[in-house]
């Protein structure tokens, strides 16, 4: 969870919400990823999206079995998607997204049956941290500290 929270302090730095995710196979990092929503323009690179993206290309394959996905933030509907499609068998996440979140906060696809893949989960993995970061992200934008678009 370390290394997602460094992916986080990347976001961060580019003005963008700090979410970090790494994808781990057999020890090692194949994926790294962090919001590029904003510097991006496409709403489709979260952090979770950006990390799979990269641990298919390293593996060589969309299946991305015996792996673990660290992120730090729930996971939205979107990524759990992914998370799913690309037989990702184990998430470890940070905090909850009471907004967005599809692990439990507003869905739970995890462990939806009528899906061909469930997830194993643990939650909370330095959730305070991660929460903090997020507070302290918003705080600073809605204080005029940082100019954006839109969340």
């Amino acid at each position: 969870m370390q290394a997602a929270l460094a992916e986080a302090e990347l976001a961060r730095a580019k003005g963008e919400v700090p979410i970090g995710a790494v994808i781990v196979l057999d020890g090692k990092i194949v994926g790294r990823g962090h919001n590029l929503r904003e510097t991006s323009n496409d709403p489709t690179t979260h952090a979770e999206m950006v990390a799979i993206r990269e641990a298919a290309e390293t593996i060589g394959h969309w299946r991305l079995l015996d792996t673990t996905l660290y992120v730090t933030l729930e996971p939205c509907v979107m990524c759990m998607g992914a998370i799913i499609l690309a037989r990702i068998p184990r998430l470890v996440y940070g905090c909850r997204d009471p907004r967005a979140g599809a692990v439990g906060s507003i869905y739970d696809f995890s462990q939806d049956e009528r899906f061909n893949h469930t997830v194993e989960v643990t939650e909370g993995v330095l959730g305070e941290e991660c929460s903090q970061r997020l507070s302290a992200f918003f705080k600073e934008l809605r204080a005029g500290k940082k100019t954006r678009n839109s969340i």
